[in-house]
C-alpha cells in the first residue's frame, strides 16, 4: 500500500492536507486492477477535522477493497468557498491521477461526516453548477460517481445546525442569499450522484431530518437513494465502535449502529 500527503493548493488556499491511501497491485492476484475509490471528509463543525472520523474510517473502507483519500480541509477563519474549492482540487488531482491510484474512474465517491458531510454534499450538488460557472472546473475532471453522508449537516434553516455555519460564514452568516445557497436541500438536482446516507433518530446535535430532507430532495429529482435511520445514538459516532470511541468518556460505542459499513459495502457492490 502507497501512502502520501500532500497539501492541497488553490487560489484561495494553501494548508489544506490530503491524506492518501492507495492499495497496490501485485502480479500474483491482479496487476490491472481498478477499485473504488472514496474522498473522505472528516466532521467538526467547520472549526477542527475529527481524527476519529479520519484514519479510522479510511482503514475500514481499505479493508473493502477501496482507496481512500482524507482531506483535512480548511476550518475557520477560513470561510466558504475555500473548503468547497479544496475538495475539487482533490477530486480533479485523483481523477487526473486515476492511473496512478488504481482508481476506476467510474467508481469515485465523495464521503462525509457532520460538517464534511455539509462540504461533500455541497460539492455533490455543485460539481456541474457553481464550480463549473464561478470557479472554473471542467465538470468531468471532478465528477462525483457516488456520495456517502454519516449524520450530515444539511439546512440552514429551523432544523440547522447553527454553529457549524456561523464558523462556515463568518461575519456573512445570516445573509439571505449566502444562507440559502448553502442549505443543501434546496440544491439537489438530476446529477446529483446517486447517495447513500445514515443518521440516528435520537441525534441531539444535527437532526436526523436533515438527513431526511436531503434523501427527499433527491427522491424528488430522480436520484437514486439509500437512507438509514437507526433508532439509538447520539451524534459524531464515526465506526460506532470501540476503535473509535472518545477516550476520557468512552462516547461513540453504539450497538446496531456499527452494521453501517456493511450496509455502505453491500451499496456500493449493488449500485456500481
Amino acid at each position: 500500500m502507497q501512502t502520501f500527503v500532500h497539501t492541497v493548493t488553490t487560489p484561495l488556499s494553501n494548508s489544506a492536507k490530503v491524506y492518501g491511501y492507495v492499495l497496490d497491485n501485485f502480479a500474483e492476484m491482479d496487476t490491472k486492477r481498478v477499485r473504488p475509490t472514496i474522498v473522505l471528509c472528516p466532521g467538526g463543525g467547520y472549526v477542527m477535522t475529527s481524527d476519529r472520523e479520519a484514519e479510522p474510517v479510511a482503514v475500514r473502507f481499505l479493508a473493502m477493497g477501496y482507496n481512500v483519500f482524507v482531506l483535512r480541509y480548511s476550518v475557520a477563519p477560513a470561510r466558504y468557498p475555500v473548503a468547497l474549492l479544496e475538495l475539487a482540487t482533490v477530486v480533479q488531482d485523483v481523477r487526473a491521477h486515476a492511473a496512478e491510484y488504481h482508481v476506476d474512474p467510474h467508481k469515485l465517491i465523495i464521503a462525509g461526516f457532520s460538517a464534511g458531510g455539509h462540504l461533500a454534499a455541497d460539492f455533490a450538488t455543485q460539481w456541474d453548477q457553481d464550480l463549473a460557472t464561478e470557479f472554473g472546473f471542467a465538470p468531468e475532471a471532478i465528477r462525483p460517481d457516488g456520495l456517502f453522508l454519516g449524520y450530515s449537516v444539511i439546512t440552514s434553516g429551523p432544523l440547522a445546525h447553527h454553529d457549524s455555519f456561523k464558523a462556515l460564514l463568518g461575519d456573512d452568516y445570516g445573509d439571505p442569499a449566502l444562507m440559502a445557497k448553502v442549505s443543501l436541500e434546496n440544491r439537489v438536482t438530476k446529477t446529483t450522484p446517486k447517495t447513500f446516507l445514515w443518521t440516528t433518530a435520537t441525534d441531539d446535535c444535527v437532526p436526523a431530518q436533515n438527513s431526511l430532507m436531503f434523501a427527499s430532495a433527491l427522491q424528488d429529482a430522480g436520484v437514486s437513494v439509500e437512507l438509514h435511520v437507526f433508532p439509538k445514538g447520539g451524534h459524531g459516532l464515526s465506526l460506532a465502535t470501540a476503535e473509535t470511541a472518545i477516550a476520557e468518556n468512552g462516547y461513540g460505542i453504539q450497538s446496531q449502529v456499527d452494521a453501517w459499513p456493511s450496509l455502505f459495502q453491500a451499496w456500493v457492490t449493488n449500485n456500481f
